[in-house]
């Protein structure tokens, strides 16, 4: 049976791991997209430029274009991107030079590249989910889950499975589970003062 949703914390939402889950399970991600921050030098972002899906391009802030080109031209360019899953898209030397925001888009290249993964449109869909009201449902029930497992680690001692194979994880586990249950029991409860 395939769930309907995966809820995960950042480490998940690699663009590998949302590629597999939408394009290749049919799989709602409730996982934040690893993003690489903005750039800090004060030069253009990847998010300032404008994709467009049907030229497969990417239009730049100054309205120029850029396109993917392929060097070797012996060999047919491959529709899945490069060997790394990204897809290079360039603009032409000859606009970006008589572009006057040059310094702020490339100032130390000839003219400005920008890189898109194979899996930009499941990482879309990703971003799409994080807007909803069901994503902050699902990231409450997932801190809800984190705690449980941060406190079996912290306080229980269990940062590692000891026993091997499934039975001995299953036992060590229900054990654990057992001693933060006592000890939520345990914990003190607020007396309400007599009146009189």
């Amino acid at each position: 049976m395939i769930p309907d949703k995966l809820v995960g914390d950042t480490s998940y939402g690699s663009a590998a791991i949302l590629g597999w889950l939408v394009e290749e399970r049919g799989i709602a991600p409730h996982i934040q997209v690893w993003d690489k921050p903005k750039r800090t030098d004060g030069t253009f972002s990847r998010e300032d430029f404008v994709y467009d899906p049907a030229a497969d391009s990417y239009t730049c802030p100054g309205k120029k274009v850029l396109w993917t080109y392929c060097r070797n031209f012996s060999k047919p360019r491959k529709p899945n991107g490069g060997k790394d899953g990204f897809t290079r898209y360039r603009a032409s030397k000859h606009d970006c030079d008589s572009y006057t925001l040059k310094p702020q888009c490339c100032p130390g290249d000839p003219g400005r590249r920008v890189m898109r993964s194979v899996h930009e449109a499941a990482r879309d869909v990703a971003r799409d989910i994080r807007k909803t009201d069901a994503y902050m449902t699902s990231f409450i029930q997932r801190w809800k889950v984190e705690m449980l497992f941060a406190h079996l680690k912290r306080y229980i001692g269990l940062p590692m499975m000891r026993f091997r194979g499934p039975k001995g994880a299953y036992e060590q586990f229900q054990l654990a589970a057992t001693a933060l249950n006592l000890r939520k029991l345990a914990k003190p409860v607020p007396q309400s003062e007599p009146t009189g």
